[in-house]
């Protein structure tokens, strides 16, 4: 719910500002590893698009899964490339699957771009009713398309359109980032860090950010 008040709220940024902020302040209060992590790295960065950029988004989702920051940053900046343009489904198409791979794209993650642009233009995934479903709705229509998981469905959610309550569990860096910020003996895993999230809702996607920048992990918005 959370999320879709902040989407309606997207053409205001100043309450999102505000939101955030009121955000910080009751997970700082709730938390004293929370209110060390706020210090240490300052204000939670991630921001919802002011126009989102659905195709382009989902296909950087993509090509970062599996990735180090800079070396997918690097395939991402060669890939837009190809495209001498915006980053569109209708472009993809008309690409040659050589020159995406040639990008340094690996087969799968080619195929799964491709897979995406078919998908839009089939009007199989409508790109402009994304943002009005719930988290589970939206995930749901996303993992239809090859290659798309819910990682890559969360990290949307949660870096283009700057949903407040996504809680990543199956990022390795999330539950490493989490495992050290709250002194845990061991990593936990995906099925153990999920009620672990609940006690920071509804702002899990700010707790998750946290836990990357416990552990300097490089995430889509650096």
């Amino acid at each position: 719910m959370v999320g879709l008040v902040l989407g309606a709220a997207h053409g205001n940024p100043r309450c999102r500002e505000l939101m955030i902020a009121a955000a910080l302040a009751e997970l700082a209060e709730r938390s004293d590893t929370m209110a060390q992590l706020i210090g240490q790295h300052g204000s939670y960065e991630p921001r919802r698009a002011q126009l989102p950029d659905v195709f382009a988004a989902l296909a950087k989702a993509i090509i970062y899964q599996q990735l180090a920051g800079k070396a997918a940053n690097s395939i991402h900046r060669r890939f837009s490339e190809l495209l001498d343009g915006p980053v569109t489904a209708a472009g993809v198409l008309d690409l040659d699957p050589a020159a995406i791979r040639g990008a340094g794209l690996s087969g799968a993650k080619r195929d799964a771009v491709v897979d995406l642009a078919q998908h839009v233009v089939d009007g199989k995934v409508g790109l402009d009713s994304l943002d009005g479903l719930d988290d589970e709705a939206l995930v749901g229509s996303l993992v239809r398309v090859r290659g798309i998981g819910p990682w890559t469905a969360q990290m949307f959610m949660l870096f283009e359109l700057g949903r407040l309550d996504v809680w990543p569990t199956g990022d390795l860096g999330v539950r490493k980032g989490f495992g050290h910020a709250f002194d845990l003996e061991e990593v936990p895993s995906a099925r153990q860090l999920q009620p672990l999230g609940e006690p920071f809702r509804p702002y899990r996607s700010i707790v998750a950010w946290y836990c990357w920048r416990a552990i300097d992990t490089a995430t889509p918005d650096r």
